[in-house]
């Protein structure tokens, strides 16, 4: 029997269309990973700013996504349910586009009942091409988005403990615009930011005005660090949807294709799965951190001896590391999450850092008065003095791998000085590192 000839036009047409396929796959992962870093950006901005200029910080937030979703004008309303209307508060426009913010103060919601409709049901209000709106009158969304030069727009509700006070929108007047479900997920999470920033601000000038009543200002100081825990703690849990999305798509992609994928394809795939896997990490931590005020479980008498055995049940430990656990350790009255956060993240780090062929890891402490001190010591690399103080600051690392958000640390801090305690370490270069710390006697 002869051998049937290959069909090599066949086969280099599979190749050139599974290659196309990988390269707009590759496209729309790398935009939605640049959305969620610019969403990053923008969030790291808020939290970091005096908010003394909030105007410009949430203008230039505008003009930062909407270059992004190439829109040309991008706006923030706010709604006035008492007189029935809408006002336009900010405004970002592209060049050459008129603005439209002194033309929409006190719009009569009458005029908008399709989009406050979404919105009071939570969801965005999106119209892909304006041209294709009924024609229904004078007073219809088609006559009022026309006359604006809007191809497209898209509008996100804003809610504020669960009450719609606004949106934020997106028009398209150079050409029609398209959104994925991703990006309108990505617009949701930036309109979460924006009422968080402006409550903040808010907070900030109740704050300045009540400066000579001691009480009231201590009070409301607490209510802020309480909302800016819980703005991170929304802003990380909403950016772990886009997330589980990619990576999802990813490994679909890759399983359906595993037979056709080379080395050369898989690799770069695997490298984007890795960062995704090391920015859910860094969420995590986020979360973490600010999940330490919030708890709302009961307190009991918690046996250390009990719960450093469950922390190490739930770790993994090379067998070329040892830990050795000091008996009879205290029974101390607290959260044990929190206490199990401490352990969990000092004995990570001794683990992480060790560089011995064989790793020997101390968890022990010593009666002080009215106080216990706690140490976890290891031989491991060492730290460098000028490193001491700098650690215990969020997303400060040591080195930048993808097992470390930078985060553990921080939150061990935190813990200690919410149970009024102090931490501190001593290390030498090349010997290892010991971490102390201590906690108040509980009755």
């Amino acid at each position: 029997m002869k051998n049937q000839p290959l069909d090599t036009n066949s086969s280099l047409s599979g190749n050139k269309e599974v290659a196309m396929l990988q390269e707009e796959k590759d496209k729309i992962i790398e935009r939605q990973l640049r959305f969620q870093d610019l969403l990053i950006s923008i969030s790291t901005q808020y939290i970091n700013s005096d908010l003394s200029d909030i105007d410009t910080l949430i203008n230039d937030s505008l003009k930062q996504i909407g270059e992004f979703v190439a829109s040309d004008r991008s706006y923030i309303f706010s709604y006035d349910f008492v007189n029935r209307t809408a006002s336009n508060t900010y405004e970002w426009c592209s060049d050459g586009v008129e603005p439209e913010i002194d033309n929409l103060q006190n719009i009569p919601t009458d005029y908008i009942t399709q989009w406050l409709e979404a919105h009071q049901n939570g969801e965005a209000f999106y119209v892909e091409d304006v041209s294709l709106l009924p024609e229904d009158g004078e007073q219809g969304l088609r006559a009022i988005l026309e006359p604006q030069g809007i191809k497209s727009l898209i509008v996100i509700p804003k809610i504020k403990n669960n009450e719609l006070i606004g949106f934020v929108g997106f028009d398209a007047v150079q050409k029609i615009n398209k959104y994925t479900d991703n990006e309108k997920e990505i617009l949701f999470v930036f309109a979460n930011m924006l009422v968080n920033v402006i409550q903040r601000k808010e907070n900030e000038e109740q704050i300045k005005a009540q400066e000579e009543k001691k009480e009231e200002l201590l009070k409301n100081l607490s209510i802020q660090n309480q909302e800016l825990n819980e703005y991170a703690h929304v802003v990380s849990h909403d950016l772990k949807a886009p997330l589980i999305n990619i990576h999802t798509l990813i490994g679909w992609f890759m399983e359906d294709r595993k037979e056709t994928l080379g080395e050369e394809l898989l690799n770069p795939l695997n490298q984007v799965l890795f960062n995704v896997e090391r920015m859910d990490f860094l969420i995590k931590g986020i979360l973490d951190y600010s999940t330490i005020d919030r708890l709302e479980s009961q307190d009991a008498q918690i046996d250390f001896n009990v719960m450093l055995k469950e922390v190490l049940e739930t770790m993994l430990v090379p067998d070329t590391t040892t830990i050795t656990i000091q008996e009879n350790l205290p029974t101390l009255y607290g959260n044990a999450w929190r206490y199990k956060q401490i352990f969990q993240n000092l004995i990570q780090n001794a683990v992480r850092y060790t560089d011995k062929e064989q790793g020997s890891i101390e968890v022990g402490f010593v009666e002080k008065g009215d106080f216990y001190e706690f140490f976890v010591k290891d031989n491991g690399i060492g730290i460098k003095a000028d490193y001491f103080e700098r650690i215990f600051k969020i997303f400060t690392k040591l080195e930048s791998t993808g097992s470390s958000s930078g985060i553990g640390l921080s939150i061990v801090k935190k813990i200690v000085t919410f149970y009024k305690g102090s931490i501190w370490l001593e290390s030498q270069e090349g010997a290892g590192t010991t971490f102390y710390f201590t906690l108040l006697k509980t009755k």
